[in-house]
């Protein structure tokens, strides 16, 4: 079954909201991946802030629109800063994705993701297949950040959807096909093409656009939302020049796809269809 219509008209009228209101929003991210998120913001209108001092996290994650916290190469003091912002993020209401990159293959980040979701209910949980089968299942592990090619959609949907609804909250587990579940409605996203695997930082730049939309809307919208464009925007910048010009062709396509270009594209599957794969 596809969904598109009423799903690409939301995600459209998101995205209009966030051009208009310019929100901020916070992110304490690795230094691999910075300069991808940060322009991942601002190419969809947003405005980064990327301040991961102790001292400042708190404040800035008050005066933000959405928090995003991201594992990836972990520090003692982005450690800190995490739990600082995270608490003041959820104490004072304000949307959050957290990113649990790494979680399968290092047993810290895997403790460390389990203590902010459990403490500070984060909006939304992204990761690929593993880190998300790695949240669920203590014994599974991975071989580093990406994610293991042979664990199966309807593994992942299960235990994505079991890791959504114990904590009442969003998971985005992005693979070939994005799973998004709240615990009690699943979609599948069949948007995106292997190419965004050759740029190092795509996965951190979907929980960027994650907490975009979620400035302007709830977990489950703001993850379909972007687990949509950001596929989409990844089909549109298919090249044969290189990864250097897809990179580019990715970030002119995030500040520039149309209207018609998602309403046209999307590719949406309710969990249902599982049933007849």
């Amino acid at each position: 079954m596809k969904i598109s219509g009423g799903i690409s008209n939301t995600i459209n009228r998101l995205r209009q909201d966030i051009r208009e209101k310019h929100p901020l929003v916070h992110c304490i991210t690795n230094s691999i991946s910075i300069n991808q998120v940060a322009n991942t913001i601002l190419a969809v209108g947003a405005r980064p802030m990327c301040a991961e001092h102790p001292v400042e996290a708190a404040a800035v994650t008050a005066s933000a629109g959405a928090l995003m916290l991201n594992l990836g190469n972990l520090t003692e003091v982005r450690t800190e800063s995490m739990r600082i912002s995270a608490k003041e993020a959820y104490t004072r209401g304000i949307r959050s994705v957290l990113d649990v990159c790494g979680a399968a293959c290092l047993e810290n980040r895997r403790e460390y993701a389990l203590e902010l979701i459990e403490k500070y209910k984060p909006s939304v949980i992204k990761g690929n297949y593993s880190e998300i089968k790695a949240l669920v299942n203590k014994d599974y592990s991975s071989s580093g950040v990406d994610a293991d090619g042979a664990l199966e959609v309807k593994e992942i949907a299960a235990a994505a959807g079991g890791l959504a609804d114990k904590y009442g909250t969003v998971v985005l587990a992005s693979g070939k096909t994005d799973v998004v579940t709240d615990g009690k409605n699943t979609v599948l996203i069949g948007n995106g093409i292997p190419q965004l695997s050759t740029v190092t930082g795509t996965g951190c730049m979907q929980g960027a656009l994650c907490a975009a939309f979620l400035t302007v809307a709830e977990g489950m919208e703001a993850a379909v939302a972007a687990a949509v464009m950001f596929g989409i925007c990844g089909e549109l910048s298919k090249t044969d020049k290189g990864s250097g010009t897809f990179q580019v062709n990715l970030f002119d396509n995030l500040s520039s796809v149309k209207d018609e270009n998602i309403e046209k594209l999307i590719n949406i599957r309710s969990v249902n269809a599982l049933c007849k794969d």
